[in-house]
């Protein structure tokens, strides 16, 4: 049957009729779907784990009982990974293991852009990379095919494009499960103590020159022989755009690229008069390539940053050729992203950023946007969990100058994910900073999935939810308190508070995501804005709550009536469409000007 799926439905649909039963992962954009749509086919296990390398571990351990595991995380989720994934390479598997890896060029919801092919070279594993949803799912068992041929973890990387496009994939019957599950001791595979691992250090070597004559006949790196004029080694969605481009091209479109076919990618080069690389971010194909002794032209032309496009291509391929044709140019105006209208995550940063002294560390999450104006309550964002370390380590090495400036902000999910060995460092070396865990109930971020403080698990069993006021006691916090952050006047006392006492601090800035499908919040009736009280102060349009706007008096309904018209320009605004009722506009008006919808 035909279907139009994105590539990570794809990806799902194809573990799941390769016979994959068992899969982890944590959300992270541009793979969440991938596990998400796992989960629901019948009889599959699939979790969110903490993190990417406990998601990675939970894989293996089920690999090594013979199950058939997919791992999913984003392009930087393999950072965290990392440890475990570079030894699962000398150890093999014994049933199967694949791990997506879900790149992000030009960084549409991530704080690097980093070129995962990199990590196939460097942990010696085979990668995969479609270029588009049909190839996705179909590469996906492919996977776990070389996976369980070669006793090696296989990467299958997807980028965002390839993961939220949508192309015509034909669904098969899924195979019969077979269970193959069975605890096999064998620890000279498994124990990677020093005299094992250098063993299986020579198998690792063994199985990449197995790869390498496999990557020869491989029916997914192929040729397509048009005009010899120019040839074009590529990979990916890349393959989809230099197609748009130029149609009438030779093409060496490669599906495994690492390890590389040397003898084919040589042929190709001798069939054609010159030879071009086009790829997204690093030269990893092109240095390869080079270092064949093949004259090639890449990012000479091409940029190593951002994902490409039609037009991209054929600006660059002018710049060599004559045979691209230049796309019309599209003006798109900016849309700076912003907290949703009744965001419980506004109240706190708008108190933070009133505390100009103040130095607040961020965190990877929604309120990440807070460090935008008007809110400006965030000052530094690396990645998952930093916020605790830093603002550990700028109090320690501030000292008293620091004393009582000194804020960590994490959300409930990154918490868990990478906050809690922070936090306990934290306590244990005397640390004298305030951690705020934005609690919002969910992994909002991501679009609401669940993790182990909201009580339910990925596929709605109930669970036990975790405690993060007992967790931070036990951990030595001195000081732990909770707030909601629609109480403007209570989270300011209590942010002074603690900033005011010396010692490790907690604050749990508690209230449900306004778009959580399990709300703890109450409903609310929308606000308006009473233009006869106003006294256009703006105060209200501080909080940068998309409702709120400006209004000059040329622009006002000629049916309102308006008191104060000589006395300002204008008074704010509230579309009642957009207003969730959360009263923080109310709570800054000092007039009283702001009232509810009757």
């Amino acid at each position: 049957m035909k279907v139009l799926m994105s590539g990570n439905e794809a990806i799902a649909r194809g573990a799941y009729e390769c016979g994959a039963r068992f899969g982890a992962g944590y959300p992270g954009t541009p793979s969440t779907e991938i596990l998400e749509e796992f989960s629901k086919y019948e009889g599959v296990y699939a979790e969110w784990a903490p993190n990417e390398k406990v998601a990675l571990e939970v894989g293996i351990g089920a690999a090594v009982a013979g199950a058939k595991a997919l791992v999913t995380m984003k392009h930087v989720g393999v950072n965290v990974a990392a440890d475990p994934l570079f030894t699962v390479s000398y150890t093999g598997t014994n049933g199967a293991l694949v791990v997506v890896s879900a790149d992000d060029p030009s960084l549409h919801s991530s704080q690097n852009e980093q070129d995962n092919r990199n990590y196939a070279k460097f942990a010696k594993l085979p990668m995969l990379e479609p270029a588009d949803s049909a190839e996705a799912g179909r590469f996906v068992k492919i996977a776990f095919e070389i996976s369980a041929a070669f006793d090696t973890p296989v990467f299958l990387r997807s980028t965002t494009r390839v993961s939220h496009s949508k192309s015509v994939v034909v669904t098969e019957t899924p195979v019969p499960y077979e269970d193959r599950t069975e605890l096999r001791i064998n620890p000279s595979k498994y124990v990677m103590v020093p005299a094992m691992a250098r063993i299986r250090r020579v198998e690792v070597e063994k199985h990449l020159q197995a790869l390498r004559e496999f990557a020869e006949t491989f029916p997914e790196n192929r040729m397509e022989i048009n005009n010899t004029e120019m040839g074009i080694i590529t990979a990916g969605m890349p393959y989809n755009y230099a197609k748009d481009v130029l149609p009438n091209c030779s093409y060496l479109k490669l599906g495994l690229v690492h390890p590389l076919p040397e003898k084919l990618i040589r042929k190709f080069a001798s069939l054609v008069k010159k030879l071009f690389v086009i790829e997204e971010l690093d030269p990893f194909l092109e240095e390869q390539i080079r270092a064949m002794g093949i004259e090639v032209t890449g990012k000479e032309l091409f940029s190593y940053t951002n994902e490409f496009d039609p037009g991209v291509i054929a600006g660059a391929m002018m710049k060599k050729t004559d045979a691209a044709v230049k796309l019309p140019e599209v003006a798109i105006p900016p849309r700076p992203p912003n907290l949703c209208p009744g965001c419980p995550h506004r109240g706190l940063f708008h108190v933070l950023g009133k505390m100009k002294t103040t130095f607040v560390a961020g965190d990877i999450g929604c309120y990440t946007l807070s460090f935008m104006k008007p809110l400006e309550g965030l000052h530094s964002c690396v990645c998952m969990g930093a916020s605790i370390g830093m603002a550990h380590g700028m109090s320690k090495a501030l000292g008293e100058k620091g004393r009582g400036k000194v804020v960590g902000v994490i959300g409930d999910s990154t918490f868990i994910h990478s906050g809690i060995t922070p936090l306990l460092n934290l306590a244990y070396n005397q640390g004298d900073a305030v951690i705020v865990i934005c609690d919002n109930r969910t992994t909002a971020m991501t679009g609401m999935q669940e993790h182990p403080a909201t009580g339910y698990t990925l596929q709605g069993a109930k669970a036990k939810e975790l405690d993060f006021q007992a967790l931070a006691a036990v951990l030595g916090i001195d000081s732990v308190r909770v707030i909601d952050p629609y109480d403007l006047k209570n989270t300011r006392t209590v942010m002074k508070e603690e900033l005011a006492r010396s010692g490790s601090s907690l604050v749990v800035s508690r209230r449900s995501c306004v778009l959580f499908k399990r709300r703890y919040t109450e409903t609310r009736k929308p606000l308006r804005v009473n233009v006869n009280k106003c006294i256009g102060c703006r105060n209200c349009l501080d909080l940068g709550c998309p409702p709120i706007a400006w209004r000059s008096f040329k622009d006002q309904p000629a049916n309102e009536i308006i008191k104060n018209a000589k006395k300002q320009e204008g008074n704010s605004y509230i579309d009642a469409d957009l207003c969730t009722g959360c009263t923080l506009c109310r709570q800054v008006c000092k007039v009283g000007a702001i009232e509810e919808v009757e």
